[in-house]
Order: structure tokens, then sequence, then C-alpha cells
């Protein structure tokens, strides 16, 4: 019978997400590929220092058990093979069981997503990302100079989203930047009992929540949270919306505005998830984040990728 991913939870990680590559990249964008591929063999023995999305990948990790493995991390890079040496022997060395990889030597390798059923997408380049959201896989861009919080709660992974454009549509953000806050207001007020449809990230959140009601013996535990700029009387609509769905989020931050970044230190997420760029930089201060490129605001670099 041959090997499948099917039923599990499949991460797509960057070599740049996973680990910190910076001092690696800048080589790469200021000469060419084969300086830097000379330079990962010169440090074929030094393992690379953990990335943003590093908390996150080890924390879902530990649902995996001898019996059963209910979580596959992929390494999905731009790297060519030679540096890849370097990544999976980073790997090995943190302890990050990580056994597949694909490696395009700069080709846009998002359109190996698919073959991968992956449900999350994390890399550092922009059309990388763009170009996954287009096609239907919940991606973000990771910020590199997120703090990383995974020692406050070791036991939990804590997942933080935006609503609009990111775990809903951005039909209600659409009626924000058209005609402002007022007919914002009175459009979700009289579609309060309307679900909105899907974001990019809602096939996320659904499964997250299915590999916790499948994994409830273990000591690992994911928390949510939904944190939006809305406020009542909008806040309905967002609520009703997840209880169509029937996913429950353990919090729910309906700001009104306010920065979030204060408030995601306090949640301390392992990952927080959102379309607007003012967002993840208040929020890279509070814990790894990755921006969705997707949605109105980012419209400008979906095309560039269509």
């Amino acid at each position: 019978m041959p090997v499948s991913l099917d039923g599990k939870l499949v991460v797509a990680v960057s070599s740049r997400a996973l680990f910190d590559l910076e001092e690696e990249n800048q080589l790469f964008e200021t000469t060419d590929d084969r300086a830097y591929m000379e330079l990962q063999m010169q440090r074929l023995e030094q393992p690379a220092k953990p990335g943003v999305a590093y908390p996150l990948i080890q924390k879902l990790l530990r649902f995996n058990e001898p019996e059963q493995q209910r979580v596959e991390v992929v390494m999905v890079s731009r790297n060519d093979p030679v540096s890849g040496l370097r990544v999976f022997r980073s790997a090995e060395h943190h302890g990050l069981k990580v056994e597949r990889g694909v490696f395009t030597r700069g080709a846009p390798p998002y359109k190996y997503l698919d073959s991968l059923n992956a449900n999350l997408f994390l890399s550092a380049n922009d059309d990388d990302v763009s170009a996954a959201l287009c096609t239907g896989f919940p991606a973000a861009r990771v910020f590199p100079q997120s703090i990383k919080t995974a020692e406050q709660h070791p036991d939990e992974i804590r997942i933080a989203l935006d609503g609009d454009a990111v775990l809903f549509s951005d039909e209600a953000e659409r009626v924000f930047q058209s005609s402002g806050l007022d007919a914002f207001v009175d459009h979700e007020r009289s579609h309060s009992q309307t679900p909105l449809p899907p974001g990019p990230f809602q096939p996320l959140l659904k499964a997250l929540h299915e590999l916790q009601q499948a994994s409830s013996h273990l000591p690992i535990r994911i928390r949510t949270a939904l944190v939006t700029a809305r406020s009542a009387p909008a806040h309905e609509r967002a609520i009703r919306t997840l209880m169509s769905w029937n996913i429950v989020v353990d919090e729910a931050m309906f700001l009104g505005g306010l920065e979030k970044g204060p408030f995601l230190k306090a949640f301390a997420p392992d990952f927080f998830f959102d379309d607007q760029t003012g967002h993840c930089e208040s929020a890279a201060t509070a814990g790894p984040t990755g921006h969705v490129l997707s949605g109105i605001s980012n419209e400008h670099r979906l095309k560039r990728v269509r």
C-alpha cells in the first residue's frame, strides 16, 4: 500500500520560516545563489538557530505518537538541494522529526502544496505566500523579527487569528473601505443572521479543531482566539458565523480598532495571523506573526502573482 498523508495535519514550511537564516539570505540577495550554497556547505555542521515558525512546529509534532502520526511537517523551500542538507541536519539537531522536503533552487515551490494536501504554508517569500493563497491554501509570510513565546505555555498551542480576510471572507472589509465605518456597522447589523463566507484560514481552524478532538487524551492542547478590530454590534455576525461552522474558539477579542499587540502579549500566541501590515507589526512584538496576503488590503500583491 502506498504511503499517504491523508488524514494528517500537513504543515509546509520554508527554510527561513523554520530556521533563522537571515544572515545567509542577505548574502543570497546581494550576490548569487552559488555564494549562498558555498556558505551553507561551510556551515553544514553548524545547526541553524530556531526561526519564527520553530515553536509552533515543535509543539505540533507533539501530537504524534508511535502508533499514530497525526501531524506531518514538510520542508517546501526555494533553497537548492545542497543547502537542504543543512536544513535537515538542523532539524535533526533540534529533535524535530522532519523527513520530507521539496527544494526548488529559486523556482516557486507553492505548486507542490496540492500534492501534499497542505493545511498550512509558512514562508518568508511574499510571492510564494500570495500564490499559495490564490490557489486555495492557508498561507502566511512570517515576520522574521517576531519574538518567540512558546516557553510561556509549554503544554498549549496558542493560535490567534484575525477575522475579516483571514478567518472570514473580506466581504465586510470591502464595505468598510469603500463606504466607511457607519456603513460597515449598518451592513453587519442587517446581515447579523447571515454567516460570512469562509476566509482563507477557515480550513486551518477546522483542521486544528479536528486534531484536538482526535487527540484529547494527550497532554498538549490547542487554544484558539479570534482577535478582531470589530466591536459591537458587528461582533454578532462573527460569532454566529463560527456557530454555523460548528467551530468553537476559546477566546474572542472585539477591539474596536485598538492596537492588537498589547492584547496578544497577554494571550502569548505561538502564532498570530492577520491580513494587515500594521496589525502584524504590532503583533510581532507579542509573538510569532504571519501576514496573510489576502483580501482587499493586499489586492496589489495578489494581482502581481496572477
